[in-house]
Parts: C-alpha cells; sequence; structure tokens
C-alpha cells in the first residue's frame, strides 16, 4: 500500500510547507515556563504512553501534574485544583484536525471536619477531594460523563494519620488499591498522589548541560533532583481498541509496525479567564471561557528545546494550530544544546558533553552542525525517489538548506518516524544510508504538531527480560546493528525496546540521556550516517558511536521501584518518614546515612579576573582542594585555544596567572578554564576591550 496516498496527503503536503516556509524565515516539564512556575496545581510535569506489561491489550496513559512536592508539605498538602481543567487528548487520525478521544477531569474538595487544624482526624479529611470524568469522542462538542464521584486519596502524611486509629486506620496500599475505578465506558482510572516517577540530574542538566557522572564523588557526582518528592498522576487504562481509530483490537493489526495503530498524546491544564478575589476569605470567583495555560505531549520540549522567550506562548497554544505550532519549528532545526555538542561552537564549556559530539563529515560530505546544510544537497536529486526524501512527498520539508536537524529532529517531534527510507537500521543497507534497511520504528502520524506518538502494534518488551533497557529505541537500534539475533538481515523483527521512547515513553525510559544522544545525531548513525571518524570498509562501531551510545546523563532510574500492576507508579513519600533533605541523600534508588551530600569542589577561580575588562592584562587566582597537574587555559568563543597560562604539577592551596593581552588577541569575550590532570573543574569569563 501506497503510505502516500492517503486522504490527509494534500492537507499534510500543505502543512509541510507550511513548515519550510517558516524555517527559512527563521520539547518532561516540571516549572518550565515562567508563568506556569507561579502556578503548580496547573502544571504538566510528565505524560506517559505505553502497553501494557501486565496486560498486553490495553495502552497506559498517565499525566501528571504538580512539581516538586514535598511529602512533609502540611498542614495543607498538595492536591488538584478546583478550577482547573485537567485534559488528555488523543489522536488517532491525521486526516482530521484535533482530538478524535478527548478525557477531561474536574476536581472538587470538601472539609469534613473544620474544627481541626489536621488534614485528617478520627477518619475525616481535610480537604477530601472526589472527580468526574467526562469524555469526548466527537472532537470535544459533545462530552459524556464516565466517571461521577472519582476517589482521590490523601496524602500519605504518617502512621497515626493513616493506619492510627484516631486516622483513617488504613494502609496506605489499599487506599491506593480502593480508589481505582472502572469508568462507564471500560476505562481503568486512578487519579491522586504518587511518587514523581521522573528521574534527572537537574543541577547539573540546566548548569549548561553539565551532567555529572553516576559514580562520581563529591560535587561531580550526579543526583537525582526529582527523589524524594512527589507529584499527582491522572493515570488511564484504555484497551487498544477504544483507542484504534477503526476501533479494533491489536490482534487484527497486520504486523508489529502497522501504521494504522498509532496515536498522538498531549496532556494540557487550563483555568477560567478571570478571577476575582473576595475581601471575605471566601473562594475566589472565577468566570469566563477556559484557557490553556498548560500543555506536553514530547517530554522536554518546552523544557530544553523552546527558548524562553516563547515558553509560555507555546503552552497557551494548540498543537493543531498549525501555524502558530510551526512558528517553533527553528528550534528543532538547529537546536540549542547541540552548539554544546560542536567543537567550532562552545563545545568545550560543557565538558561532560565531551562525548556527544555531531557529525560533521559524515560519510565524508554531510555536515549537521548547526546552521549546516545536512542532507540537503540531496533535494537537487530529488532526495531518493519513492523514500520520504522524495520531493514529491516530504523532502520539502526533510530536506532544508541551513536547517540540518530537519532530517531527524522535526519528524522525531512533529510527524513521528515512518517505516520509510531512510528511516530504517543500517542493517541491510549495503553501505547505503538512503537505501531500504532493517525496520525498527514507524509511529509516523502527520498531524504536524508536538504529541507523545505510539504505535500500538509494538509488542512491550518484558521488564524483567535480560534485553530491557532505559534506552527505548536507541538500544533496539544498536540490538538491531550489532546483535547476531537481529542483525543477520533486513526483515522486520520485534527487536527488544521497539516499544521505548520515542515510541512512546515507557516510565523506565530515561528520556534526558537518550534525547541528549538524539541531539548528538545517534538517529542519524542508526540509519547509516556514521560519525566522522568512521572509515569506508571498516566498522561503523567507532570510538564516537561507541562515546554516545554509552553515554549516561547520570540518573538512569527512579528512586522508587515502579510496581507492576496499574497504575505502576510507586506510592508517594510519607510525610512522617522524610528525611532526604536533613539526614539521607538519594541516589540511584538507595537512601545511605549522610549529611547533605556535599563537597567542597575540587577547584575553583577565587572572585573575577582583575582587571575584566582588560586592556593590556588581566590576572586571576584560583584555588585547588586536590592536587595534580593544573593547567589554566584560555579559550575564545568558537573554542579555540588561545594559550596555556600555567601548566604545574602542583599540591593543594592557591595559585595565581596572568594573562598579557596587549598585542596577542583582539577585542572580545574568552573563556580562562582551570583543568586538574586534564579535567576541567572551573572556568570564568574575561572580557578583553581597549
Amino acid at each position: 500500500m501506497n503510505l502516500f496516498s492517503n486522504k490527509w496527503n494534500k492537507r499534510a503536503l500543505v502543512a509541510l510547507g507550511m513548515i519550510a516556509a517558516t524555517a527559512l524565515v527563521v520539547a518532561s516539564s516540571h516549572r518550565e515556563a515562567p508563568l506556569i512556575s507561579n502556578d503548580p496545581l496547573a502544571d504538566n510535569t510528565d505524560l506517559y504512553a505505553f502497553r501494557c506489561p501486565d496486560d498486553t491489550n490495553s495502552i497506559a496513559i498517565i499525566a501528571n501534574y504538580i512539581p516538586f512536592e514535598l511529602p512533609e508539605g502540611g498542614p495543607n498538602y498538595a492536591s488538584f485544583g478546583e478550577n482547573v481543567r485537567y485534559e488528555i487528548h488523543v489522536d488517532n487520525d491525521a486526516t482530521k484536525v484535533g482530538d478524535e478521544i478527548t478525557y477531561r477531569f474536574t476536581f472538587s474538595k470538601v472539609n469534613e471536619d473544620p474544627t481541626t487544624f489536621f488534614n485528617i482526624r478520627l477518619g475525616k479529611e481535610n480537604l477530601k477531594t472526589s472527580y468526574m470524568c467526562e469524555r469526548s469522542i466527537d472532537g470535544g462538542k459533545t462530552f459524556t460523563t464516565i466517571v461521577t464521584s472519582g476517589v482521590v486519596p490523601p496524602p500519605n502524611i504518617g502512621p497515626r494519620s493513616i493506619e492510627g486509629a484516631a486516622g483513617l486506620n488504613k494502609s496506605y496500599s489499599s487506599i491506593m488499591t480502593s480508589a481505582i475505578t472502572t469508568a462507564t465506558s471500560g476505562e481503568t482510572v486512578f487519579c491522586g498522589p504518587v511518587d514523581d516517577p521522573f528521574f534527572v540530574d537537574l543541577g547539573g542538566i540546566f548548569d549548561l548541560g553539565q551532567t555529572r557522572k553516576k559514580g562520581g564523588t563529591g560535587a561531580d557526582k550526579s543526583r537525582d533532583g526529582v527523589a524524594g518528592f512527589n507529584c499527582h498522576t491522572i493515570a488511564l487504562k484504555i484497551p487498544i481498541a477504544t483507542l484504534q481509530k477503526d476501533k479494533k483490537p491489536v490482534s487484527m493489526a497486520k504486523n508489529i509496525l502497522d501504521g494504522d495503530f498509532v496515536i498522538g498524546v498531549w496532556a494540557s491544564a487550563s483555568r477560567p479567564k478571570i478571577t476575582t478575589l473576595r475581601t471575605d476569605g471566601a473562594k475566589p470567583d472565577v468566570s469566563g471561557e477556559w484557557i490553556q495555560i498548560s500543555r506536553i505531549g514530547m517530554p522536554l520540549t518546552n523544557e530544553a528545546v523552546i527558548a524562553i522567550g516563547d515558553k509560555d506562548r507555546w503552552n497557551s497554544g494548540s498543537p493543531y494550530d498549525n501555524a502558530r505550532e510551526l512558528s517553533y519549528a527553528k528550534y528543532f532545526v538547529n537546536p540549542e544544546l547541540a552548539l554544546y555538542m560542536d567543537d567550532s561552537q562552545f563545545g568545550m564549556a560543557v565538558p561532560a558533553l565531551a562525548p556527544l559530539r555531531i557529525q560533521s563529515k559524515s560519510l565524508g560530505s554531510f555536515d549537521f552542525r548547526n546552521g549546516k546544510d545536512g542532507l540537503y544537497g540531496l533535494k537537487a536529486t530529488n532526495g531518493g525517489a519513492g523514500g520520504a526524501l522524495d520531493t514529491n512527498l516530504f523532502g520539502n520539508i526533510l530536506l532544508q538548506p541551513n536547517s540540518p536537524r530537519s532530517v531527524d529532529l522535526l519528524p522525531i517531534f512533529y510527524t513521528g518516524a515512518p517505516n520509510l527510507k531512510p528511516y530504517q537500521l543500517a542493517t541491510g543497507k549495503n553501505g547505503n544510508p538512503l537505501a531500504e534497511g532493517k525496520p525498527f520504528i514507524n509511529n509516523f502520524l502527520p498531524s504536524l504538531c508536538d504529541e507523545l506518538r505510539l504505535n500500538m502494534a509494538v509488542p512491550p518488551t518484558p521488564r524483567d527480560s535480560k534485553d530491557f533497557s532505559t534506552l527505548g529505541l536507541i538500544q533496539a537500534a544498536v540490538l538491531g546493528l550489532t546483535d547476531p539475533r537481529f542483525n543477520a538481515d533486513a526483515s522486520l523483527q520485534a527487536i527488544p525496546n521497539m516499544d521505548g521512547f520515542p515510541n512512546g515513553r515507557r516510565l523506565e525510559d530515561d528520556v534526558t540521556t537518550i534525547e541528549l544522544q538524539a541531539v548528538s545525531g545517534a538517529v542519524l548513525a542508526a540509519i547509516g550516517l556514521w560519525y566522522d571518524d568512521y572509515v569506508p570498509g571498516q566498522s561503523p562501531v567507532t570510538p564516537n558511536l561507541l562515546g554516545v551510545i554509552t553515554y549516561n546523563a547520570g540518573v538512569d532510574k527512579n528512586d522508587k521501584a515502579f510496581v507492576k500492576q496499574f497504575p505502576y507508579m510507586a506510592e508517594p513519600h510519607r510525610g512522617y518518614d522524610y528525611t532526604k533533605l536533613l539526614t539521607s541523600k538519594v541516589q540511584d534508588g538507595n537512601s545511605n546515612s549522610s549529611s547533605l551530600g556535599v563537597a567542597p569542589p575540587v577547584g575553583f577561580f577565587i572572585g573575577s579576573s582583575y582587571p575584566n575588562p582588560a586592556a593590556n592584562s588581566t590576572s586571576m587566582r584560583f584555588h585547588l582542594t586536590q592536587s595534580g597537574r593544573a593547567t589554566v587555559k584560555i579559550f575564545d568563543t568558537c573554542g579555540n585555544l588561545i594559550t596555556v597560562l600555567f601548566d604545574q604539577n602542583v599540591a593543594t592551596g592557591d595559585f595565581d596567572a596572568s594573562w598579557n593581552t596587549t598585542s596577542t588577541v583582539a577585542e572580545g569575550a574568552y573563556m580562562a578554564s582551570l583543568q586538574l590532570n586534564g579535567r576541567q573543574v572551573a572556568s570564568t569569563k574575561i572580557i578583553v576591550a581597549r
């Protein structure tokens, strides 16, 4: 069947042209935008969609809200907002604009005992929260109530409030289990507090991407910035036949990459347009139309792809507004993070990203660094007839000048990847990356917007399998290229982790590592556009490729184990037991007795250089807490080494270095890099001005 002869073809081509025009003129989400950081109850934190490991005929869709909930944050604990409309959107048909299925949740609260300041006492809750769930299957025109009085478990306060006779006199696990309900339309639903399942070294990643090592020490040891915190979840388990556009069960799929079983998912939160505060202490009055203030599709889009000037605008927009949505294409075709994986830009500024270097001369000619042409040169030869790069199909968008990542990152986020050349593994291509190869992904749904896309026909990888990997499709590609079980030919096989991110998103998937690997060109390498150190005729598994596929962002699993049954997330951390910030540190899933877990840095510059700006010379002092070979190097903004000011074997202590700038360098900005035993430990900026 010709995938491009469907009804959506003309609309998709027109919209793709809009992307191209936009690009020529010019992506987990905790506190990711200025405005929503002030409204945590409406803040989408994460979105997951995966085939249920314990019920393979169903899909789990999990939308989490409210970042960084302190478990002991009473007496008024975090909870869903009453004047917030929480929605989960499902797109399963690219021929139609908008949702095919929408789930809407609204919450209400009541004080069962207003005479106490405690949240729970003598079997009563303050505030006891319930919800109504409505579903639309006609594009949002009408909604039908499918859960009327759903129960939201209370916060996991402590043993006296939960298990004690003066509290609820129940175990928390039984409270969670009893809150799971079945909707009148067949979905299984849970709403309530859970351990935040996201994991990431926040302290490192937002320091210009300086992720820290899992096995590091002191300040260089990775720390899960979300460990110990809770969030609130809306979790759904939905039969595949309910989500599939023709209501087919998965048993009717033509194969494990059947494109008719692809869905796109996103979640949002909205508030009434007008809020009026009252002087009598009563709840505010709200009125007016509902205004969307938060959304999430692909993890980390708004957090680490969209620039800060557009973050609030992105949150407020519908992904189905093509003109508005496509104005963000510039952030995908030349991603900011790529600048720190390019030694001709700012690669030297972030040592942790050193293993991630984007192809600048793949196969001797293709340059995918920001501002370069990538595969654009292929457009002159039609991009390869019959494949996705064919200019009669999608070549005009995938092959753009000065927009190298229009060929990989843009489709991953905006359309999904089709099972068409060149988006197949290099296995079976005989050295030609544009040829047909081994299929390993098809989550193509060209709605041209940011959605989490999942092919529901792909079998789930058992969580207890030795092949299961948190690296998702990256690991599936590695197995398809290197494992004798899968690399013997180009036939379609169920490679483990084909069900992993970015084909949907499992709770276990390390999306931070995967997305950094993708920005560094891992997907390009998987289809045969190898890294610069590849020698024709030799193995493509070069040191550069190994550096990328073995790169780890430091934190690769959640601080609590996930459970095997719905809703799959762990119980929320208990406030009474919560001592992470005071007496322990949570790392790699373990709690270890310690203090704050903070160690002094290995070395640092003492203040700024002086004078700064400098005309003729400048001096700097630095301190080392460890002995070794110390160097101070000066780099320009392109990462070029200008001079070495200091290079000695030293003990601990304070040291000085001076730089004569009289006639050796031009005016501008420079970076002084302090290195110990070849590893950068500190840097400082110097301005030369005359």
